[in-house]
């Protein structure tokens, strides 16, 4: 199928050239008239080599590339990468009586860029990030419910916050197909509420699955502090691994309320948690010294861009420096990153300048990052996001 074609400038393929799937606006020389954000387009060299086809967008990435060489982009496409994905999860053993909650689709690192699809039981959560993936949402949504097995029956689409605000798409949020049938998704043999209605991203952070897991080995025994807890999921997690007690912190109270249902979901009247809506940095400053034997450190992203990078290392030394002041003798932290903007270096070095200010010995028990259902390209690097160090502190 012919495309129009967006034309390099000399020398500018070689990104590309790298199957980085990314083409930045600088790079371009020549764009046809009558292109409207979301059309696929093929891109070629200076020399008028065709490179590859994807979506248009305004914007620094100009093109996301769907597939290289000439490619028609389909209902076939879709339906051929959708499957594709679901064998990854089903390969990895995700896919299981006791586990139906996991990231189906990771954008660029499932080969298609601006597409987000997480699924929880019967029902999958889709979130476009391009207007090309906006304007396929009834395609996509279809194709996952015919995948084999997978047993989708509801998809709901979830982008008023995640397409580019210059687009003027106006997304609604609502069921493409299906409707409500549950919210309750089962991970790893425990049970969450899942929001995906008014909740922050999907509705739960999947991303956190092996991390919550290994925490609950680390969970026996000991206090628990759980900041930034969100929907509860490192707190639920933790008391099943044997802690003591559970005290799980939040600013907002919406948040406190997900997580004391998650808590009763598993635990009915288990007096061992509690819950606080109270800002961290406030509840770190009040807090006794020793008053708890592993700490979880999982804040929201504090740098969506590059533009807040100095000021969110700044928040990282912080946190961690206040929490390394009033863990216990002996204690565990576990501390995350979340921030795309933040490499792992910085965020090493930034956790190891509040070790340092705190005088204490710290060591490296583990070094973290997400799970194998939001796989990283390897021709892009930006897809991987989250960082986290799992600390012992004496």
């Amino acid at each position: 199928m012919e495309y129009p074609r967006i034309t390099l400038r000399r020398g500018k393929e070689q990104s590309l050239e790298r199957f980085h799937p990314w083409v930045f606006s600088g790079a371009v020389a020549h764009i046809p008239d009558g292109i409207e954000e979301g059309d696929v387009v093929a891109v070629e060299s200076s020399d008028k080599r065709l490179i590859g086809v994807g979506h248009y967008q305004i914007g620094s990435i100009i093109v996301r590339i769907l597939r290289w060489g000439d490619a028609v982009i389909d209902e076939t496409f879709f339906a051929e990468r959708l499957k594709a994905a679901f064998s990854l999860r089903r390969a990895l053993g995700l896919i299981r009586p006791d586990n139906n909650a996991y990231r189906l689709v990771h954008g660029e690192g499932d080969f298609l860029p601006g597409l987000v699809v997480d699924i929880y039981g019967d029902t999958a959560v889709l979130q476009a990030h391009s207007p090309g993936m906006h304007f396929m949402r009834d395609t996509i949504a279809r194709c996952l419910t015919e995948i084999p097995e997978a047993a989708i029956k509801n998809v709901y689409y979830k982008s008023e916050t995640t397409l580019p605000y210059k687009a003027h798409l106006d997304p609604q949020n609502d069921y493409i197909i299906g409707t409500f049938s549950t919210n309750v998704a089962m991970e790893n043999g425990l049970r969450f509420n899942i929001d995906w209605l008014k909740g922050q991203k999907t509705g739960f952070f999947v991303d956190q699955r092996d991390n919550r897991a290994l925490l609950e080995k680390y969970s026996a025994g000991r206090r628990v502090l759980n900041m930034f807890c969100y929907t509860g999921g490192f707190s639920v997690y933790a008391m099943r691994g044997g802690a003591t007690s559970v005290c799980s912190v939040d600013s907002s109270a919406k948040a406190v309320t997900l997580t004391e249902a998650n808590v009763a979901l598993n635990f009915p009247d288990d007096t061992r948690h509690t819950a606080i809506a109270q800002d961290a940095f406030d509840y770190l400053a009040g807090m006794e010294r020793g008053a708890f034997d592993l700490i979880i450190l999982d804040p929201p992203a504090f740098a969506k861009h590059r533009s807040a990078l100095k000021n969110a290392l700044t928040g990282y030394r912080r946190l961690n420096a206040a929490a390394f002041a009033k863990i216990a003798p002996g204690g565990i932290l576990f501390t995350f990153s979340c921030s795309q903007a933040v490499s792992r270096e910085q965020f090493r070095l930034a956790v190891f300048s509040a070790a340092a200010q705190s005088g204490r010995k710290v060591r490296i028990l583990h070094q973290l990052t997400q799970p194998a259902d939001h796989p990283v390209n390897i021709y892009h690097p930006e897809g991987e996001y989250l960082k986290g160090l799992i600390l012992y502190v004496e």
